[in-house]
């Protein structure tokens, strides 16, 4: 991804296209114009938000906080991803839209393509990082250049550890050198703007679970086999 995609993100007229059905929020595809440029995002307004008992309103801001997280690790797993207030229907996240076969999925991908299982481990421990609550197979995709990105991360960051995820395919392996290399600042420290997009005890949260996942160096399991989420697509 360029500094483009950030500019038409941050700068760019918004424009309502049509609804994305089957989400649990209300979920918009979105077409952005900057001068003679255009291009397709998604926007999540928190308008649109549905209420949840474990989770306080402002979704949107955890899907920018999953990007934040996916690029101060040097990682760009999720596609760049900006919050705007002057958006149609008010504040909400914009993330740039990925061209793809929506075809492929998490389960497709890893039974048919082993090139793709290290980018799939990776985001195992992306997961396990961010505290997914809602990794389906679907948020899996492959864009039309052959990268592997994750998206709907607004479900992310809890304090109490919830982990719900498909990838389980990769469970207590070895993490890479590179990689634990890559998240050992964040035992220590939340990069700033990442932070202000979580309470403290979120931050707390998330610098104990790197310092947990460094100490065993393998990738979580699931002992009681119920860490799944539903639907699984």
């Amino acid at each position: 991804m360029t500094e483009r995609e950030l500019t038409l993100l941050t700068e760019g007229d918004v424009e309502l296209v049509g609804q994305i059905v089957r989400s649990s929020n209300e979920t918009f595809l979105v077409k952005l114009t900057l001068g003679d440029d255009t291009a397709q995002a998604v926007y999540k307004p928190l308008a649109g938000e549905r209420p949840l008992s474990d989770f306080p309103p402002g979704l949107h801001k955890r899907e920018r906080a999953a990007y934040v997280l996916s690029e101060s690790l040097g990682w760009g797993m999720v596609p760049p991803t900006v919050i705007r207030e002057d958006a149609p229907l008010g504040e909400g996240s914009l993330q740039w839209f990925i061209d793809c076969d929506f075809r492929e999925h998490y389960f497709t991908l890893a039974a048919e393509d082993t090139s793709t299982h290290a980018d799939m481990a990776r985001m195992a421990l992306f997961d396990y990082i961010a505290n997914n609550t809602d990794r389906k197979s679907g948020h899996v995709l492959r864009g039309a250049d052959g990268r592997i990105w994750g998206i709907d991360h607004g479900l992310c960051f809890s304090a109490i550890f919830k982990l719900r995820t498909v990838i389980w395919d990769f469970a207590g392996e070895a993490i890479p050198e590179d990689l634990l290399s890559d998240i050992a600042p964040l035992a220590d420290k939340v990069p700033a703007d990442l932070a202000e997009l979580l309470d403290d005890d979120e931050c707390a949260a998330l610098k104990r679970r790197v310092s947990r996942i460094m100490q065993d160096g393998t990738l979580p399991v699931d002992l009681t086999g119920m860490r799944y989420p539903w639907p699984l697509v």
